[in-house]
């Protein structure tokens, strides 16, 4: 390795792309993810180096990182949005007693209305209503959107051309997923929502999309739809 230490001990980037130290690229790479809470993609983590360090190295010293963070109770992963670090699961619980964010508690309705929006995919509101039996309230929606999670990707083209769902490449991120294959069996996502309902029992065992969506036709009310979320 050609290190130049400078006069705060700390090691020179790489210089002339030919020559490159990639321990000291790994040791970058590792500050630059560990100081932000957002992913990074290999586009932006190039952007560090100025050029000097090709997309096919970046993920070379990455994969290296990862494997050096194994075992700890942070591990570097790779989600829809880039590549990050994060606490394991199992020591989240840990973190949660000194700090004061507190994760949403979102109703059944909410919760029901994602998982049909991210396994059948672009969807209507109209299609969510057949598929569940009930009206779906405004808050409903607009909690999954607040939240990031849900977006507005087109329109059908049919009469009253309503608004096209799908999820967001931040629902993955917050799943540590990088693409919806991912996913678990819907079946492993009812069983979180037990008792489910009978819309989203339907769903399970019928995961063909509808034929002809009603979005006109006028559905029953859901009275806990009105909550959206709390806390």
């Amino acid at each position: 390795m050609n290190e130049i230490t400078n006069t705060d001990n700390v090691p020179a980037l790489p210089g002339n792309g030919h020559d490159v130290d990639l321990e000291q690229v790994k040791r970058v790479l590792e500050a630059a993810l560990l100081s932000t809470p957002e992913p990074l993609t290999v586009q932006q983590l190039k952007r560090l180096f100025a050029g000097e360090v090709d997309a096919d190295n970046i993920r070379k010293v990455l994969d290296e990182l990862r494997g050096e963070w194994t075992g700890r109770s942070i591990e570097l992963t790779t989600v829809a949005s880039g590549w990050r670090f994060r606490v394991k699961p199992g020591y989240q619980e840990f973190i949660d007693r000194i700090s004061g964010d507190k994760a949403p508690r979102y109703s059944r309705a909410v919760l029901e209305t994602l998982a049909i929006i991210a396994y059948r995919q672009p969807v209507t509101r109209g299609d969510i209503e057949d598929i569940r039996g009930v009206a779906v309230s405004p808050p409903t929606l607009n909690a999954l959107m607040e939240r990031g999670w849900v977006e507005v990707v087109g329109h059908r083209e049919t009469p009253g051309r309503p608004a096209l769902f799908a999820t967001t490449k931040s629902f993955l991120d917050d799943l540590n997923l990088t693409s919806l294959e991912e996913l678990p069996p819907l079946e492993e996502l009812q069983a979180a929502l037990e008792p489910a309902s009978p819309g989203l029992v339907a769903f399970a065992a019928d995961p063909e999309p509808p034929q002809q969506p009603s979005d006109d036709e006028p559905q029953s009310p859901e009275s806990n739809e009105r909550e959206a979320h709390a806390g």
